[in-house]
């Protein structure tokens, strides 16, 4: 996910994977069709975070195995039919789609449909949010964040993607606990460290935030805000 240095407005981007989200829809249409408050200048995660690559896919619910299925029985029944599963899942690819083509605001109908059908699409909920973030709605992105990271707690994309809310609303604390345990659930993730870094140093942590930079730049050495950051801290 990539925000600019200065605000998020109509040109506002997300990366998904390999493809860009870019909010072609006006921040006035948007706000108008789902009550979002477009905050400008929006500094908030651009200046924490730089970018962000998020994978929408990674959050797609996996299949049991097939003898796992058999030996567990469910402790209690879904209120969520099958039927709407299936649905809810082919709207939040739908809104995927639409979001990678710059189609927000109609990526957001899709989100919001899937999750009426099935509260617990994570898939959605981490669109969702997403959206709810590059428009500054912050204590919504968290939110969606939140039940998302609750459903995939294994998955380092909500935990960065609270995170980087946190920062823009001064949680700092909240926000290297998420980094902590995002790097914990993906060791390897250069941007993670990066984004860990810059927390800590947030926190006037020089040895944190000057470890976390080291790490990023080991495994990934063209990482220019990772290496600003260690130079910063004296690393």
């Amino acid at each position: 996910m990539h925000f600019g240095a200065g605000q998020v407005t109509s040109a506002a981007r997300i990366t998904l994977g390999s493809a860009h989200m870019t909010f072609s829809d006006s921040p006035a249409a948007v706000r108008a069709r789902h009550g979002l408050r477009v905050v400008a200048p929006v500094l908030l995660v651009a200046a924490v975070l730089g970018g962000c690559s998020f994978d929408l896919g990674s959050l797609s619910p996996e299949k049991e195995k097939p003898q796992e299925t058999a030996k567990a029985a469910p402790a209690f029944e879904s209120p969520v039919s099958a039927a709407n599963v299936d649905e809810a899942q082919t709207r939040a690819a739908h809104g995927q789609a639409l979001a990678k083509s710059g189609q927000a605001a109609d990526a957001m109908d899709e989100f919001n449909r899937a999750i009426a059908l099935d509260p617990y699409n994570a898939q959605a909920l981490y669109g969702r949010a997403l959206i709810y973030q590059a428009h500054g709605e912050h204590e919504l992105a968290i939110a969606d964040f939140s039940a998302a990271n609750g459903l995939n707690p294994q998955k380092p994309e909500p935990l960065l993607g609270r995170a980087a809310s946190y920062l823009a609303v001064g949680k700092d604390k909240e926000a290297t606990t998420d980094l902590d345990e995002a790097a914990e659930a993906d060791p390897n993730n250069a941007q993670v460290w990066t984004a860990r870094g810059q927390a800590y140093e947030r926190l006037g942590d020089k040895t944190k935030a000057s470890a976390s930079y080291a790490k990023a730049v080991a495994l990934r050495p063209r990482d220019d805000a990772a290496r600003s950051g260690l130079a910063r801290v004296g690393g």
